[in-house]
């Protein structure tokens, strides 16, 4: 079984370029959401503490298998900790077999960026140069960096309600766009084409309502993604046409949590493949009410998979035992210590 490390993983994306890693990985992902009917999905499994959850999140076609272990817990920053962690796994379907364990939180940040470019290639105005990011924690850069590979974005208005998160953001982001801080979400939004709100508090929030936003907008709502925690006003969303990725899990734990009464337009999936139009009218105001999903983890744990592989990039470690008789596992515990 192949392990890729945090070393590894740097060492893949420095090889292959990081825009041309987040190329491949929006195509990955977009590819995933075009065969959508071919996978086994299922919400994600999550363990609720008042402290935090921790969730196991599984998707498979006939294939491949893959879960992502991750955690949420917004405290942890106070203590240095990160406050999402996550490991992933990779395993041939047909015989059980695992292929790869590999670090997941880096992964997740780029996989949830994806998905961000992804959404906004379709209901986003293709002229839009104007990203305004309410909330400059840990995802912040990664956002930025996809939604620029979809996207001319040129300007970023930026709002945290921790001033070191946002000086962090301008030293990483520095030369990527132009960088403007603000005081106030009004002023943030101000002429702003595509919105993204990526806050870490576990409650709801009102921080966008009905005339704050201009007409022809973009919301990329991705802070609300656990059940009693969202960021929007209800009343806001009567006035998007409203993209999920998969509605069983989104009405429990996505904006729409609230406002379950609230008209769906589509599915991601159902933008990809044409079924459904995505952005129909340059004056609308769009909104994806993403919380994350494992057909996203599944698509850039298979691009890794194959690009470790391709570059002979990881650690092949001995974790599955190997018996000449599949059926004498005891032999395994008595012979000799590998040197």
């Amino acid at each position: 079984m192949r392990l890729i490390t945090i070393s590894h993983l740097k060492q893949l994306i420095r090889e292959t370029g990081l825009d041309h890693f987040l190329q491949q990985n929006l195509a990955s992902l977009e590819a995933a959401f075009g065969r959508w009917h071919e996978f086994r999905k299922s919400p994600r499994h999550a363990t609720h503490y008042p402290q935090g959850v921790i969730e196991l999140m599984p998707c498979a076609d006939e294939e491949l298998y893959s879960f992502k272990y991750v955690n949420g817990h917004p405290k942890n920053t106070a203590a240095g900790r990160l406050s999402v962690v996550a490991l992933g796994m990779l395993a041939n379907a047909r015989n059980g077999y695992p292929l790869m364990l590999s670090e997941m939180t880096l992964l997740t940040a780029i996989r949830t960026a994806s998905t961000t470019a992804l959404g906004a290639k379709y209901l986003a105005r293709p002229e839009s140069r104007h990203l305004a990011l309410i909330g400059t924690g840990a995802q912040a850069e990664f956002q930025l960096l996809a939604l620029r590979q979809v996207l001319p974005i040129e300007q970023v208005s930026y709002l945290d309600s921790d001033p070191r998160a946002m000086e962090k953001f301008a030293r990483n982001m520095v030369g990527y766009a132009t960088l403007i801080p603000c005081e106030s979400i009004d002023a943030a939004l101000s002429d702003s084409d595509v919105i993204i709100t990526a806050t870490a508090a576990r409650r709801h929030n009102r921080l966008l309502k009905p005339g704050m936003i201009r007409p022809g907008s973009h919301i990329h709502a991705m802070g609300g993604d656990c059940p009693g925690k969202t960021e929007l006003d209800p009343a806001l969303l009567a006035q998007c046409r409203i993209v999920v990725e998969y509605l069983p899990q989104s009405l429990e734990e996505g904006e729409i949590q609230l406002s379950k009464e609230t008209p769906v337009h589509a599915e991601l999936w159902e933008l990809v493949n044409g079924s459904k139009p995505g952005r129909q009218d340059p004056g609308e105001l769009t909104l994806f009410d993403s919380v994350g999903f494992a057909l996203e983890d599944f698509a850039i744990l298979q691009l890794v998979y194959q690009l470790a592989c391709d570059l002979e990039i990881g650690e092949e470690v001995d974790l599955i035992p190997s018996p000449a008789d599949p059926k004498d596992l005891y032999s395994v515990l008595i012979s000799p210590l590998s040197p």
